[in-house]
C-alpha cells in the first residue's frame, strides 16, 4: 500500500533562497524541454525522448552562459525535463490539454528531490546539494526542519518527493510504502448523489450540507471581496499613466488576501476530507457515484 504524506517545512532564510533557486532551475529546464519539443515538431521531426534532451541539457549546463545551473542538483533539472516530455506525450494521447510554459509570476514554485538520496529524521528532512561542503556546520544547511515531527517514517521506501511553495509556506509531499492493511467490509454498499444544494446525499438518507452555504464561508467570502475592492482602489489611486504602482500598503493587502484565500481553501478541503472519512469509516463493500462533471457544477 502506497500512502501520500504532505508536511509543512520550516526553512531558514538561506534555505528559502536555495529552494527558490531550485524551483527556478526546475521551471527553466521544463520550459526549455517543452520549447525543444515544439520547435522540433514544427520542423517536421518526431518526438524527442527525455534521455536525448537530458544529454543536450548537460552540454548546456557546462556552457559559460548557463554556468549558474552547475550550482543546482542535476536530479532537479532531469526530472523537470522528464515531466515536460510526459506532459507533451499525454497531449497527443488525448489525456490532457496542451502543456503551457511555466511563468515565474503565475506558476507554483516547485521542484523534485531524488527518492534515493533524500533522508528523513523525526524532525528534519535532508535535501540534496544545498551545501556541498563536508564541514559539519555547513552540512547542517542540507537539513530542513519539519513542522510535524514523526509524521513521515524514517528508513522507509520513498517515492516521488516533491517540494512546493503555496505563496505562504513551503511543503514536502512524498509517497511512502506501507504494509497492506486488509479491513473487514460490510455487506452493504453506498450510493452517493452529488448536488448543489447539498454536497452529497447517500443511499441510506444521510445528507452532507454544502459548506459554501455555511455562515463561516459566507463571512470569509464577504471579507475577501471587501479586501479585493480595497486593493483595486489602492491601485487606481497610485496609477501613473498607463502603469500601476505597487506600494508597500498594496503588498501588505495582497498578502492578507493570500491568507484569506488559503483559509477558504483549507476550510473546504478539511470539510471534504471529513466527509470522505465518515463515509469510508462505514466500511462499505462498494461505493457508487454519478459520472458527472463535478468541476462544472
Amino acid at each position: 500500500m502506497v500512502k501520500a504524506i504532505k508536511v509543512m517545512l520550516i526553512p531558514n532564510n538561506v534555505q528559502k533562497t536555495r529552494m527558490f533557486q531550485y524551483a527556478g532551475a526546475s521551471r527553466f529546464a521544463y520550459n526549455w524541454a517543452l520549447a525543444r519539443e515544439i520547435k522540433n515538431y514544427e520542423k517536421g521531426g518526431g518526438f524527442i525522448t527525455d534521455a536525448e534532451l537530458r544529454k543536450e541539457f548537460t552540454k548546456l549546463r557546462h556552457s559559460d552562459e548557463y554556468a549558474w545551473l552547475l550550482n543546482i542538483s542535476n536530479n532537479v533539472t532531469k526530472q523537470a525535463i522528464k515531466d515536460a516530455c510526459t506532459a507533451y506525450k499525454n497531449f497527443f494521447r488525448g489525456l490532457q490539454k496542451f502543456p503551457r510554459f511555466k511563468s515565474k509570476k503565475r506558476s507554483m514554485p516547485k521542484f523534485y528531490q531524488d527518492n534515493v538520496k533524500i533522508r528523513f529524521s523525526n524532525t528534519h528532512v535532508k535535501f540534496e546539494g544545498f551545501s556541498s561542503s563536508r564541514k559539519a556546520n555547513k552540512q547542517k544547511m542540507n537539513w530542513v526542519r519539519l513542522a510535524e515531527h514523526g509524521r513521515i517514517p524514517t528508513n522507509a521506501k520513498y517515492m516521488n518527493p516533491r517540494i512546493s511553495f503555496d505563496g505562504l509556506n513551503w511543503w514536502i509531499s512524498v509517497c511512502v510504502e506501507f504494509p497492506d492493511c486488509r479491513e473487514t467490509l460490510n455487506d452493504d454498499g453506498v450510493g452517493i448523489d452529488l448536488g448543489i444544494k447539498d454536497l452529497a446525499v447517500c443511499s441510506d438518507g444521510t445528507k452532507y450540507k454544502n459548506i459554501n452555504k455555511s455562515q463561516k464561508v459566507k463571512k470569509s467570502e464577504k471579507q475577501k471581496r471587501r479586501l479585493q475592492r480595497s486593493i483595486s482602489r489602492s491601485y487606481e489611486k497610485n496609477k501613473k499613466g498607463e502603469s500601476y504602482c505597487k506600494t508597500n500598503n498594496v503588498i501588505k493587502k495582497e498578502k492578507l488576501l493570500l491568507k484569506r484565500n488559503h483559509r477558504l481553501t483549507n476550510i473546504r478541503k478539511n470539510y471534504l476530507n471529513q466527509t470522505i472519512s465518515e463515509i469510508v469509516d462505514r466500511k462499505p463493500r462498494f461505493i457508487c457515484i454519478e459520472d458527472l462533471n463535478v468541476s462544472g457544477m
